[in-house]
């Protein structure tokens, strides 16, 4: 039967095995194979129909990330752009027969590895007692105070420097820098059974940056690798 309307979540190889297909935004998802290579769809969603809906744009990302991860736990999976439709199955199936080489490279690139997110937000240096020197003493006392302030940021600097190249140089640990105003993200793409290799680490670099708050997530698809 030739479906319409086909929200996609997501590529992966076609799997010898059953998935357990999640509920989607209104209905169950579905499997929809081609040549080697298979799409998770949801069909009867017109993306007209929630462009204008705030309220039904978000918990539809909400579902679009839940639904992938809930695969992602089965095999891997090349995970797709919030918004990815093809109008019917003839669509769908040309895109794959037409990209298939291409998504299959994708998808051996990130075969049994996942994503983590490692957080670096930066601590303020401790507030020191007010100046209560004049004249003279006042100005040194200020000059001093800014060195120390000056030190810290270089010093902080310094350990985010040490700490991405440690991991991208000496752990080898593929990695995509995001830096903020207010922190830097790290993305570190782990094979499965380094995992709890990875916890250990983390608490050696929490260690060595003592300037800054570490925060290590979850693992998730590996969004930033394909």
């Amino acid at each position: 039967m030739e479906l319409e309307d086909l929200y996609t979540y997501a590529f992966l190889k076609t799997p010898s095995f059953s998935l357990h297909l999640p509920q989607g935004s209104t209905t169950s998802v579905v499997q929809i194979d081609g040549n080697g290579l298979s799409a998770i769809v949801e069909p009867g969603i017109s993306l007209d129909s929630f462009q204008d809906d705030d309220e039904k744009i978000v918990q539809m990302a909400i579902d679009h990330d839940r639904v992938i991860c809930d695969i992602f736990r089965q095999i891997t999976v090349l995970p797709l752009r919030f918004g990815t439709y093809f109008a019917t199955t003839d669509n769908l199936l040309t895109h794959l027969e037409t990209y298939g080489q291409e998504y299959l490279n994708k998808l051996e690139k990130i075969n049994r590895k996942t994503e983590f997110v490692l957080k670096l937000i930066p601590r303020m240096i401790e507030e020191e007692s007010p100046i209560l020197e004049s004249g003279r003493h006042y100005f040194l006392a200020k000059k001093q105070h800014y060195q120390r302030q000056k030190n810290f940021i270089l010093a902080q600097a310094s350990e985010k420097e040490i700490l991405i190249n440690f991991i991208s140089k000496i752990n080898q640990i593929p990695v995509i820098i995001q830096e903020q105003e207010e922190e830097v993200r790290i993305y570190l793409l782990v094979n499965y059974q380094d995992k709890t290799l990875l916890l250990e680490q983390f608490l050696t670099w929490q260690q060595t940056c003592p300037r800054w708050n570490l925060f290590l997530g979850e693992g998730i698809p590996p969004y930033h690798f394909i």
